[in-house]
């Protein structure tokens, strides 16, 4: 009964920020216009505010004559400034926190600031709204009669001279709300244990005998862990162990390579999967409706946005755009300037528009994550959709890859290496590998033309990897669990060549 009165008063608590977030969808141009003077005049007497004349800055057109657009390495040497102590350098109140952001396993790490209007404002509001959402599209929810098992960053917290870094999940577990704590599982001290496999052990050892109903947390990771409760009790699928579970809210790779695997282990037809966007540098978008593949981009989280076609893209040197100028279908790398102190910054992901009505986005990659060694434009949602249609043809199910070119050398010409760790593997790998080259053909006509005849590229390559290798892999770079990701593509051959090392 008790349960049941702390699920009813949550429930009412959160689903009052519905109003809110419809103010938003009612005039977007307006507030992203309001928010980005707001976000100017409260910086204008920092250092950067006053190099770059912040006073004298009036509409979005002055502001996007006066800043350049900007990546991480062209904005660290304030950060570093900022880590050693040094305050009011971007962002007029102290920046204490660091989000250490992973990238991918061989990038050099960024230190992304974290503001306390960013952790409240943006990041916690977050959280709040993912639940706001689901419990307004699901009004009989029983999310709060239990417990959410969340399962973040792999990284404690550390100090550095007078600030901290850590994994974001991390530093917002360190942040954390009582009434959020009280219903999350597990406890701090092991959500923030570093050593990732003693931590997978702790996690289902407080547990695996509690009532979890939802879980949090990225969808390759997750699905590790979900496949260890199994090992451990012996049971034949998730809801033997946690029989209310009702939702997964997911985000940080893409679901759709493991969306089968889900449903086998969480055999339940009404069961729901939430899916988010987020990172160190802000949270951007979240999935407002059930059994949807749109997420609602959030306007009102200290984050002004700016979009740059990707036919236009030079990096640094491109032309953005603001949100009232974007049209559907068509792809954006996305530029925000944050409440945390960022300004015109290229995260380095790409969106797309499904909706304008309300500004409803799917991302569709990155824009370092893609092929272009031989003209053949390949990016990550070309391989992926590729990739679905070859497994359903092969009834076969892909657990990790990666894609790397083959360069020419004298008269050998080019192509693409994979290595792909299969979950269940086909009859018939070079079928596979005919049936992944026609459909890449089929949805990539840059691709195709590259294709006639072996003309530039010649047929994919694919090495069946052990069981276990990309584990291994990344377990040898220390990158186990939390935000590290798997790179799936790349016009380098570092990975694979480590990869088939092992």
């Amino acid at each position: 009964m008790a349960f049941q009165i702390i699920n009813s008063i949550i429930s009412w608590f959160l689903k009052k920020r519905k109003h809110q977030i419809e103010l938003f969808l009612k005039y977007p141009e307006n507030v992203q216009e309001e928010l980005l003077l707001k976000l100017i005049n409260k910086a204008k007497n920092t250092t950067f505010g006053i190099d770059k004349e912040f006073s004298l800055i009036e509409n979005y057109t002055d502001f996007s004559e006066n800043i350049p657009i900007q990546k991480y390495e062209s904005f660290e040497p304030l950060i570093e400034r900022s880590r050693k102590g040094e305050q009011n350098l971007f962002w007029p109140t102290e920046i204490k926190w660091f989000a250490k952001s992973s990238g991918t396993t061989n990038a050099k790490s960024k230190f992304i600031p974290v503001s306390d209007e960013a952790l409240e404002y943006c990041h916690m509001k977050a959280g709040k709204d993912m639940l706001c959402l689901y419990i307004n599209n699901n009004q009989n929810t029983q999310l709060f009669t239990g417990k959410s098992l969340r399962l973040g960053g792999s990284s404690d917290v550390y100090k550095d001279n007078n600030s901290y870094f850590g994994d974001l999940s991390a530093i917002i577990i360190e942040n954390m709300p009582l009434w959020a704590d009280f219903s999350s599982a597990p406890s701090q001290e092991v959500a923030l244990m570093s050593e990732w496999e003693t931590k997978m052990e702790a996690i289902i050892d407080e547990t695996i005998n509690e009532n979890i109903t939802s879980l949090v947390g990225v969808p390759s990771w997750m699905l590790v862990l979900l496949h260890r409760v199994l090992e451990r009790t012996g049971k034949e699928h998730i809801l033997e162990v946690w029989p209310n579970l009702e939702v997964y809210f997911h985000g940080g790779v893409n679901f759709n390579p493991y969306r089968e695997q889900y449903q086998k282990i969480i055999p339940k037809e009404n069961f729901h999967y939430y899916e988010t966007y987020n990172a160190s540098e802000g949270f951007f978008a979240i999935q407002d409706r059930n059994n949807s593949k749109e997420l609602l981009l959030m306007l009102d989280y200290g984050i002004f946005y700016e979009f740059i076609p990707m036919s236009n893209y030079k990096g640094e040197d491109s032309k953005a755009i603001p949100i009232s100028k974007v049209k559907k279908n068509t792809d954006y790398a996305l530029v925000i300037t944050t409440n945390g102190g960022l300004w015109r910054y290229l995260i380095g992901d790409t969106i797309r528009f499904t909706s304008l009505d309300p500004y409803r986005i799917k991302i569709t990659g990155r824009t370092k994550h893609y092929i272009n060694v031989f003209g053949e434009e390949l990016n990550i949602e070309n391989v992926e959709d590729a990739l679905k249609i070859t497994c359903k043809k092969n009834d076969a199910i892909i657990k990790e890859f990666t894609v790397c070119p083959i360069f020419m050398e004298g008269k050998e010409k080019g192509g693409h290496e994979w290595v792909i760790e299969f979950e269940k593997e086909p009859e018939s790998l070079s079928f596979f590998t005919e049936i992944l080259d026609n459909s890449l053909k089929a949805i990539n006509s840059d691709y195709e033309s590259k294709r006639y005849k072996n003309m530039t590229l010649i047929l994919p390559k694919i090495h069946k990897a052990k069981k276990g290798v990309f584990y291994n892999w990344l377990k040898q770079k220390n990158k186990l669990g939390g935000q590290h990701k798997v790179p799936r593509l790349s016009n380098s051959r570092v990975f694979v060549e480590e990869l088939l090392k092992l």
